[in-house]
């Protein structure tokens, strides 16, 4: 009944180049917050500017933006889709 599900993780732009890669999956048991999530991926992409990249982003819990809410009171449930949208323009 505990059966791992996955969070799909989609990163664009500049956070794509960043991560080195489209998107990941993470493995979850159950919901996790947007912080919790944001750490996972920074954590296996480490060495990288990820982080500093996804500190600019706009972000995507299924189709509804985050907005300015703080990322440990967001909660990402299995089987959701993230996406990083960096600023595309100046910057």
């Amino acid at each position: 009944m505990s059966e791992t599900q996955v969070i799909r993780v989609r990163y664009w732009a500049a956070a794509r180049s960043a991560a080195g890669v489209a998107e990941d999956t993470v493995d979850v048991a159950g919901p996790i917050t947007l912080a919790e999530l944001r750490a996972e991926v920074v954590r296996r992409h480490a060495g990288s500017r990820l982080e500093d990249v996804l500190g600019v982003c706009s972000v995507l819990v299924g189709d509804q933006p985050v907005a300015t809410q703080d990322p440990g009171s967001v909660d990402v449930p299995p089987g959701a889709t993230v996406e990083f949208l960096p600023p595309f323009a100046g910057g």
